[in-house]
């Protein structure tokens, strides 16, 4: 498997725990509709929450939330689309993007920028 993926499901973990911390019900990882995927869908307090999911183990890139640019966020607005057409009971969303930045020996850092709009 490729060092990516396991970079990517460290990120997850990392993730699933900050939410779950947080009182956040999750109820999918890694939705997929067609070509489109929603890194995880949570609810809290009658609110669902579409987030996306950064993680970076290095800075040369910039920050991780950096990394979501309009295309991706077009992206997931239109996956939720797509859920709430399956999924009509929920009403009330918002859009978070979780960053989370590691270094190699480093404890993780979070950023959690909720109800995003670009």
């Amino acid at each position: 498997m490729a060092a990516h993926n396991d970079t990517g499901r460290a990120g997850e973990a990392l993730a699933l725990d900050f939410f779950r911390q947080r009182g956040y019900t999750l109820l999918h990882t890694n939705w997929r509709f067609g070509h489109l995927e929603v890194d995880l869908i949570a609810e809290r307090a009658g609110m669902l929450h579409f987030i996306e999911v950064k993680y970076r183990t290095e800075s040369q890139y910039g920050p991780p939330e950096g990394a979501v640019n309009r295309k991706k966020f077009n992206n997931l607005k239109r996956a939720a689309a797509a859920y709430l057409e399956q999924h009509p009971q929920y009403r009330d969303l918002r859009f978070d993007i979780l960053a989370i930045a590691q270094g190699l020996r480093g404890e993780p850092e979070f950023f959690l920028i909720e109800d995003v709009f670009l």
